[in-house]
């Protein structure tokens, strides 16, 4: 009788289990509260809202995420996030499996609304770059699946929260994530040196840097303002 009852109940479970939450689910679940977090911020950057397109920019020394949108023909700064879970050091990542956060200037490829960190948004990684200098270096398998997501751990992603993902997710799902880039670098070039490039990395990291460098110069200091 016991076996009969167990697994009576087997097939419910087992189908609550399969169901997933699509993009619409999580806007119908989020939408609502994002708007009445962010709204405010974006009226006193005087940016519409929503966006028409955003950009987060990531700081690896200082584990910071800067959200800029644009407007009016340049990007007006609106706030920043902690990043609280990363792994890696200064450095490009360069293969599988080194858990190194990529340096560079990416987009977003998919939104995820079933992540295991809660909610997350995929970078395109490898890009153009990063494969052009792995097929110079006689690289391959350069890894991939790399996330901004919820949550307080990461191996090679950024993870910055549940209420965080939740605000980027719902933005991109607006916008459309063709209008969301990301870049990342090891520490702000906007008002400290380039770094020297360090023995175990590449001699191309130089090069990547001045890229990265040029990519901040849109998103000046000057333009951030105090919440």
């Amino acid at each position: 009788m016991i076996l009969i009852i167990l697994n009576l109940f087997a097939p419910a479970r087992s189908h609550a289990l399969e169901q997933r939450l699509t993009i619409d689910d999580v806007l119908g679940l989020y939408q609502e509260k994002v708007q009445q977090r962010l709204k405010p911020r974006f009226d006193f950057a005087d940016v519409d809202w929503p966006p028409e397109k955003v950009a987060l920019v990531a700081f690896k020394d200082t584990r910071l995420l800067e959200l800029w949108a644009y407007t009016a023909g340049r990007w007006q700064h609106i706030k920043d996030y902690r990043v609280k879970g990363m792994s890696g050091t200064r450095g490009p990542k360069l293969r599988e499996g080194d858990y190194q956060v990529p340096e560079g200037s990416y987009g977003i490829e998919l939104l995820n609304p079933n992540s295991a960190y809660h909610l997350s948004l995929k970078l395109d990684y490898p890009n153009a770059y990063d494969r052009q200098q792995a097929e110079q270096d006689g690289r391959v398998d350069l890894g991939g699946d790399i996330f901004i997501h919820g949550g307080r751990s990461s191996k090679g992603c950024l993870a910055l929260g549940d209420r965080a993902a939740e605000e980027l997710f719902i933005m991109a799902a607006m916008i459309g994530e063709q209008n969301v880039s990301v870049l990342i670098t090891p520490r702000d070039f906007r008002f400290r040196p380039q770094l020297p490039v360090a023995d175990n990395l590449p001699a191309w990291t130089g090069e990547l840097n001045t890229r990265i460098s040029s990519h901040l110069r849109r998103f000046p200091l000057a333009d951030k303002r105090s919440w």
